[in-house]
């Protein structure tokens, strides 16, 4: 399981993602699951992030969900049309 930092802003996102996409790939599976539990401090960096992480994701043929994604980020990830592309794990 990949898991994403208390904070993910615009000042994170490029080492977030470097390190998400680097585990990922060393996974073995079919599924990718990351946990955004801890994520309390973000924006909407944090959806590009693990938008990104889907496409790599299906790109090694392999599912992608999220685990505990805040409230807040699943709103915003609403009103931006893409809340069908981060599947609750």
């Amino acid at each position: 399981m990949l898991v994403l930092p208390a904070e993910l802003t615009h000042a994170q996102a490029t080492a977030s993602l470097r390190t998400l996409v680097q585990g990922l790939r060393s996974q073995t599976g079919t599924a990718v699951v990351v946990d955004a539990t801890a994520l309390s401090r973000f924006d909407s960096s944090a959806l590009a992030v693990l938008l990104a992480c889907r496409r790599e994701s299906a790109s090694l043929g392999r599912s992608f969900a999220v685990r505990g994604l805040p409230q807040r980020l699943a709103a915003l990830a609403g009103l931006y049309g893409v809340a069908e592309l981060l599947p609750a794990a």
